[in-house]
C-alpha cells in the first residue's frame, strides 16, 4: 500500500519494515503478534528500548511507523481496535537545517569557477561539472539525489526550466535563473563541441564512468570537502544537503511565500517546509541576544551618547 498507493520512497520504506520486524520480535517474545497485541505490550517495548537508551528522535520515528501500521490493519479489518491509537510518545527534538550565509555561498561559488578557469582537459571538464552543480544546487534547491539523476530530457529547450521528478514520483518545474543558466551553457558546451549530437546521444545530465553512470552524492561530498577548504570555510559545516537549504533559508529571508517554496521543494506536507521558519526565528532571537542594550552581549553605549 505505501509503495503502490501512496508513491513512499524506497528508503522510508526499508526503515519501516525494520521499525516493523524489531517490534515484531519484541512482541514475539511475549507471545503477542501485531493480530493480538494489546496497548500495553506495545508500551511495554517502547519502555523497553527507552531503558536500552534509544533516543527520542529514534522512538517518536518508530512510533510513526507503529501507528500507521496498525491503523492500516484497523482499516482492513485485521484488528476490530488500534491498539496503538491512544499511545503517547516522546516528541522528537527538533533540529534545525545547516546553512550559510549569502557571503559563504558566494565564497563557495566563486572557489568553483576560478578552479574551472585555472584547470584545463580533463579536470577542466569535472570542475566545470561541479561550479555548474552548485550554481544549479543553490539555485533551485533540488535535493542532491534529485540534481546528480538529472536525465538530459529535464532540460527544457530554452533552458529556463528543469523537470524534476522528485519523492514519490511527482514531478515539479523548477526556474533557472541567470547564474545557474550560464554555468549550465559552459559546461555542456565544454562536455560537448557537437552540442546537438551529444544532447541527442547522452542519458545524463551529469555523467560519470561510475557504476551508477552519473555523478553521485557521494562524489559531491568529496568534492564539496575539497572546494571548502579552497574557500576558507569549515568543512565540517558543509554537507550535500547544504546548499537546498541555504536556497530555502535565503528565499525565505526575502519574503518567497510558504507556499510557493513547498512547491520549489517538492515537499508534500507543508509542514516540512515550516523549519525554515524556525531558523529565522532562531536567527531572529540571537540577533536581540547579541543587540538589545539589556542583553549581556549587547554592545554597551558611551555615557556621553
Amino acid at each position: 500500500m505505501m509503495r503502490a498507493e501512496r508513491g513512499t520512497a524506497f528508503n522510508t520504506i526499508t526503515a519501516y519494515a525494520s521499525d516493523l520486524r524489531e517490534i515484531s520480535r519484541f512482541l514475539a517474545g511475549r507471545d503477542e503478534s501485531f493480530r493480538s497485541c494489546e496497548r500495553s505490550d506495545l508500551e511495554a517495548f517502547f519502555a523497553s528500548r527507552a531503558g536500552d537508551g534509544l533516543n527520542p528522535n529514534s522512538a517518536a520515528r518508530k512510533l510513526s511507523c507503529l501507528k500507521r501500521f496498525t491503523r492500516f490493519l484497523t482499516a482492513e479489518g485485521t484488528r476490530s481496535a488500534d491498539p496503538a491509537l491512544l499511545i503517547d510518545g516522546a516528541k522528537a527534538k527538533r533540529r534545525l537545517p545547516q546553512t550559510l550565509s549569502i557571503a559563504e555561498v558566494e565564497l563557495l561559488l566563486n572557489a568553483a569557477h576560478e578552479a574551472a578557469a585555472g584547470a584545463s582537459g580533463p579536470a577542466r571538464l569535472r570542475a566545470l561539472r561541479l561550479a555548474c552543480f552548485l550554481e544549479l544546487l543553490y539555485g533551485t534547491g533540488l535535493r542532491v539525489s534529485e540534481l546528480a539523476g538529472l536525465p538530459l530530457s529535464a532540460l527544457q529547450g530554452d533552458r529556463l526550466m528543469l523537470t524534476v521528478k522528485g519523492k514519490g514520483g511527482r514531478e515539479r518545474i523548477v526556474p533557472l535563473n541567470p547564474k545557474a543558466r550560464e554555468a549550465l551553457d559552459r559546461y555542456l558546451d565544454a562536455s560537448e563541441p557537437a552540442q546537438s549530437s551529444f544532447l541527442a546521444s547522452r542519458k545524463w545530465l551529469f555523467p560519470s564512468h561510475g557504476e551508477a553512470g552519473h555523478f553521485t552524492r557521494q562524489k559531491f561530498a568529496r568534492d564539496l570537502k575539497e572546494l571548502a577548504a579552497r574557500a576558507g570555510i569549515d568543512e565540517e559545516r558543509l554537507s550535500p544537503h547544504v546548499l537546498r537549504h541555504a536556497f530555502a533559508s535565503h528565499l525565505l529571508d526575502r519574503g518567497v511565500d510558504l507556499r510557493v517554496l513547498q512547491t520549489l521543494l517538492g515537499h508534500a506536507d507543508i509542514s516540512t517546509t515550516q523549519i525554515y521558519t524556525h531558523v529565522m526565528e532562531e536567527r531572529l532571537k540571537q540577533t536581540v541576544f547579541d543587540f538589545h542594550p539589556l542583553s549581556e552581549g549587547a554592545p554597551q553605549s558611551s555615557e556621553h551618547e
